[in-house]
């Protein structure tokens, strides 16, 4: 190695060290995975209310009958494809939630201390071996590249999936959250309250009285059709959104990490024939 390769090596290799005790990521990944939670804790909350509304409104079937004699009207059946979608999305923003839940635990873990006294031992190892121009063992090489990723693997995808969080997706969150948050509240108003005739009222009166209270039911629940649906290509950006936050983006992120990791440190532990061959022509 030429002298200002090992100089620069060893800075490298002191970097790790260093940011392996001192852990200057791990609590701004923290801090960005109890974010992720709590948007997806708040997702999971509006999904249950829009899906509770949606089913008071389905379950209005039994007081849309005039006078009881086989007339019944379930206008809220319509509801079903919308609320299997709203339920659908309740399981996976609790998965979400889940998944933030384990990173969590995975950046506490990786900032124990005995991880850290094994990938000094394997850097201060593997620098020696290339400091003195020597090829470090392929095993060391594997050790060194596992241990970096046990280490930094969590923090560096959490924090470099943040920061395409909020570049790409943030702004399909904010709007995609309050429109499900507000089509809950207009769930809820335009669900049809029809209160049942007294029993002593004649057949005349009962026909009379539920005209005049139900003549808007058909509007109400168009309306309420309508609010519901345009709630449901929300819920599918949401859906899009956190499958990219908490499993496409970090894989990709760990995979390009992994692949690095494993070029940088296992070329070196290579046999010299080998990299003979790789440079002839």
């Amino acid at each position: 190695m030429h002298t200002a390769r090992r100089y620069l090596l060893a800075l490298a290799m002191g970097t790790l060290v260093l940011c392996s005790w001192l852990a200057p990521m791990d609590a701004p990944a923290m801090a960005q995975v109890d974010a992720g939670l709590k948007r997806a804790l708040v997702s999971f909350a509006s999904a249950r209310v829009l899906n509770a509304a949606i089913s008071v409104a389905q379950g209005t079937e039994a007081l849309v009958q005039p006078f009881g004699f086989g007339v019944t009207l379930a206008p809220g059946q319509v509801l079903d494809p919308v609320n299997d979608l709203v339920e659908q999305f309740s399981k996976l923003m609790l998965a979400a939630s889940v998944v933030f839940g384990i990173q969590k635990v995975l950046i506490s873990m990786g900032g124990y201390w005995p991880l850290s006294v094994l990938l000094t031992g394997a850097v201060l190892g593997w620098g020696w071996c290339c400091w003195c121009g020597l090829r470090p063992p392929a095993w060391l090489s594997r050790l060194l590249v596992i241990v970096l990723m046990l280490r930094f693997a969590v923090p560096v995808v959490t924090l470099g999936s943040d920061v395409l969080w909020q570049k790409f997706l943030a702004a399909d969150y904010q709007s995609s959250q309050q429109l499900i948050g507000s089509a809950s509240g207009q769930v809820q108003q335009l669900g049809p309250n029809m209160p049942i005739a007294p029993d002593n009222a004649g057949l005349i009166d009962k026909l009379k009285g539920w005209v005049a209270k139900n003549a808007d039911v058909k509007k109400n629940f168009d309306d309420l059709k309508q609010a519901a649906e345009q709630a449901t290509e929300h819920i599918i950006k949401l859906i899009a959104v956190f499958m990219l936050q908490t499993l496409v983006l970090p894989l990709l992120l760990l995979w390009a990490m992994y692949g690095v990791a494993r070029r940088v440190f296992e070329w070196q532990g290579r046999p010299l024939s080998q990299d003979k061959l790789a440079v002839s022509p």
